[in-house]
């Protein structure tokens, strides 16, 4: 069994009469410790494929697993779980609360975990140690995404899901924070998965996975995975 498994999966919006498929049968396998990268245009259905793996959103049919866990048959006490203890988000903008320190902020995280990591260790690691203690406003954008991610690590999760982590970042930070999540997934064997528009960034991935009008359109494995920090786009 695979650690991620989607299999047939599809999510209807129902708009007015109308029913919108942002999701169509779609099915695809992630192995533990892989990075994923999750390209399609906009409106293809990324986004709600993340959802419905982070537990934020249900599908309307078909089978989510995560390490052996039915997702999608999870009621709503269940998932609630799920997302606190198993997930791991990293979100285009950061999400910091602004009267917190960096330290604070990924702290306040943990407080909801049950194994988390301890959290000036985490931003260590993220290269964040002589900035813990200085609060979102006196961070760069680079500085503050880092911080997102740290919190997002220090819970300790299963799987790290990034939605467009570098979109409101410009291309030299970008690049560090790909090469952050690069080297999490290598040093620390997490299992991340990054959704994105740009293409570029497949060349990174250990499995990379074309979504299209809501369907996984092609699964490629990626023998010889490039370094971030040689990108460009």
């Amino acid at each position: 069994m695979a650690f991620v498994e989607f299999t047939d999966v599809c999510k209807t919006y129902q708009m007015g009469d109308v029913e919108v498929h942002a999701v169509h049968g779609m099915s695809f396998t992630i192995e533990e410790g892989e990075l994923v990268v999750i390209v399609g245009p906009s409106g293809a259905g990324k986004t709600t494929l993340l959802n419905m793996l982070g537990g934020m959103d249900a599908a309307t049919s078909g089978t989510i697993i995560l390490d052996g866990c039915e997702v999608s048959a999870l009621g709503e006490a269940e998932l609630t779980r799920y997302r606190r203890h198993d997930i791991g988000f990293v979100f285009q903008f950061y999400n910091l609360v602004q009267n917190l320190t960096a330290l604070e902020n990924v702290e306040l995280a943990n407080q909801i975990c049950e194994d988390p990591l301890p959290a000036d260790k985490t931003l260590e690691q993220v290269g964040l140690k002589d900035r813990m203690d200085n609060f979102p406003a006196q961070l760069s954008g680079g500085e503050q995404q880092r911080v997102a991610i740290a919190r997002a690590l220090a819970k300790n999760p299963k799987l790290l899901l990034c939605d467009e982590p570098t979109g409101a970042l410009d291309y030299q930070t970008g690049k560090q924070i790909l090469t952050l999540l690069q080297d999490t997934c290598r040093t620390f064997g997490r299992t991340v998965a990054i959704v994105t528009h740009n293409l570029a960034f497949t060349r990174i991935a250990d499995r990379v996975i074309h979504v299209r009008e809501g369907r996984a359109t092609q699964i490629e494995a990626n023998a010889h995975p490039v370094s971030a920090s040689t990108l460009e786009w």
